[in-house]
């Protein structure tokens, strides 16, 4: 394959998957809480060259170098989460809360293949849970453990008679005519929240960033003071509209890319018969 088909089949693949992140930001449009992601390219190994004879006639108000750039295609360099605050939605349910600030999360139990993490998420619908003691844990919607202040999950003895949440997070079990806060939800902040990852499920983790030169505590900290919406949920940060722009201009790219190569095997079938 010439350096034309190469290039141009180096992006498509590239190409398709910004298709599949755009894809899953339109699937996650009604998802609470879920946060958006950018794709952007950069540029592989390409070269300069000088194939204008007359400099000076070619240099007037040229801000680039001269002649043309060669390249082997693009991929994409990175692909960012968008952390922008949601609308919140009234539900006036007493186990849905939202996050009122940007780059806050909730703090849940997660269990994969016989291991445990600590992941975060926005995702604020919050349920009661029975457990095998008689007892009720404090769940997401996909009934992942959510963690209390101290890292543990939070547990509600049996017998109460009512269970709502206040502004600050807090857990205000009802037995009889008594309301005491018997547990505190975990918020935390994504102080650099370039280093979090999705992972599915609406959740993001921290991976080892030690490499980086970080430790775990200059990433995610603590909120001291809470404040959440109580009987409300935020909205996905999807703009559809954003999104049908990227995946028209996306699509027309990869049809450019295609017919690229579709044009370089009518030249060399053309370029054979002449011989």
């Amino acid at each position: 394959m010439s350096r034309m088909g190469l290039q141009a089949a180096t992006t498509m693949r590239e190409l398709q998957s910004k298709l599949d992140v755009i894809g899953h930001n339109v699937a996650n449009a009604n998802t609470t809480g879920f946060k958006s992601q950018m794709s952007n390219f950069s540029s592989l190994l390409y070269q300069n060259i000088d194939n204008f004879s007359d400099e000076r006639a070619n240099s007037v108000g040229r801000v680039t170098p001269l002649g043309i750039r060669q390249g082997t295609g693009a991929r994409i360099g990175h692909t960012n989460n968008n952390f922008s605050q949601g609308s919140l939605i009234n539900t006036e349910r007493a186990l849905d809360i939202a996050l009122t600030e940007e780059r806050q999360f909730f703090e849940v139990s997660v269990t994969e293949n016989g291991a445990t993490e600590t992941r975060f998420t926005r995702d604020g619908a919050l349920y009661l849970q029975p457990t095998e003691t008689g007892d009720s844990a404090l769940v997401t919607s996909n009934g992942h453990a959510v963690l209390n202040q101290l890292g543990n999950p939070i547990i509600i003895a049996g017998g109460f008679d009512g269970v709502t949440l206040n502004e600050a997070g807090q857990v205000v079990i009802r037995r009889g005519n008594i309301e005491n806060v018997e547990a505190e939800i975990s918020v935390v902040e994504a102080i650099r929240p370039q280093f979090l990852e999705q992972t599915g499920q609406n959740l993001f983790r921290l991976p080892d960033v030690t490499e980086a030169g970080y430790t775990a505590n200059e990433i995610i900290g603590q909120v001291g003071n809470v404040n959440v919406a109580v009987g409300r949920l935020e909205s996905s940060n999807v703009d559809l509209s954003t999104q049908m722009t990227e995946l028209i201009q996306t699509q027309r790219a990869y049809q450019f890319n295609a017919r690229t190569i579709s044009m370089h095997d009518q030249m060399q079938g053309l370029i054979n018969q002449m011989r």
